[in-house]
């Protein structure tokens, strides 16, 4: 049994595979339809955070491959509160197939693959989102024809997003750059093992307070909102400190003038990132929101078929 919780869990040609997975499958849906693979699969579905793409593309995933799935929304569970995570996981094993989670803490997306026995695949956390990093990834390929080689920017928060999209980035051989304001850098467990992975690459990890610096030459520009769920709190304070880092077309003018922009979404359009960039010719943002669906249907199918 394998879980998908990190995307630093797994090796290049693990990635690949389940790259190539995906693609064969969007080709497949293009083309007609897919077949039902996952017949008779069923996906529980456990979320503390709401989500539209999540949520969505995870049960129409599961659908076109000819499963089911079963969303389970925050207040029926109160995961590790009204129930502990581990009864949680072990009661779930007796029902579904898989489960995906959409959790606060990653220290119980841990505890649910700890004690589950069937596959846990990571929604988010906070700490990580190897699913939303493997869609990025995805629509990198596929727009380029290739990964190894490009140079790929975040600015912004170094949150969950960041950690997972620089530790596939390095892993298939891109370059990778962040600027994020003092105090909002990627924790530094985070970068270390990053820098490691890059020195074994032979590639280029960069880190600035400078939004400029990183996107120089970038073929790859994102960005994902300053305020995630769960720092409500702190709103105020991250609106006085991030503008500096928006993603509008001045920012762009310093990638390369092939360069496309992408976004996890939900944008904050205004703050993160300008209507004109998000809705103008270098952004796959929506391409991007699509490849959730056939991204995850990779992970699914080498999950769940077996």
């Amino acid at each position: 049994m394998q879980h998908f919780l990190s995307i630093a869990d797994f090796s290049s040609d693990d990635l690949w595979n389940f790259l190539h997975k995906a693609k064969s499958l969007k080709d497949e849906f293009k083309a007609g339809g897919n077949q039902p693979i996952l017949k008779d699969k069923i996906l529980g579905m456990v979320f503390q955070k709401p989500s539209l793409r999540t949520r969505v593309s995870f049960e129409v995933g599961m659908l076109h491959l000819g499963g089911n799935a079963i969303y389970i929304s925050p207040n029926e569970i109160q995961l590790g509160s009204r129930e502990s995570v581990p009864d949680v996981a072990r009661v779930l094993s007796g029902y579904v197939d898989g489960i995906m989670a959409r959790v606060f803490s990653h220290e119980h997306m841990l505890e649910l693959a700890q004690y589950s026995e069937v596959p846990i695949i990571n929604g988010l956390s906070d700490y990580n989102h190897p699913c939303q990093a493997m869609t990025d990834i995805f629509t990198i390929w596929e727009h380029f024809g290739k990964v190894e080689g490009l140079k790929i920017a975040y600015v912004g928060d170094g949150n969950n997003m960041a950690n997972s999209l620089m530790t596939v980035a390095l892993k298939l051989g891109a370059h990778f750059s962040i600027a994020s304001p003092e105090g909002y850098t990627l924790p530094p467990e985070v970068l270390e093992a990053g820098h490691q992975l890059a020195a074994e690459q032979e590639l280029m990890l960069t880190e600035s307070e400078d939004p400029t610096e990183a996107v120089l030459d970038a073929d790859v520009v994102y960005t994902d909102v300053w305020t995630s769920m769960g720092q409500e709190a702190e709103s105020a304070r991250r609106l006085e400190v991030f503008p500096p880092y928006q993603v509008n077309s001045e920012l762009l003018t310093k990638a390369k003038p092939t360069a496309v922009v992408l976004h996890c979404l939900p944008a904050h359009r205004g703050e993160e990132i300008t209507d004109e960039v998000a809705d103008g010719p270098q952004s796959l943002l929506f391409q991007e929101a699509e490849n959730r669906l056939h991204a995850q249907k990779g992970i699914l199918a080498l999950l769940l078929a077996g």
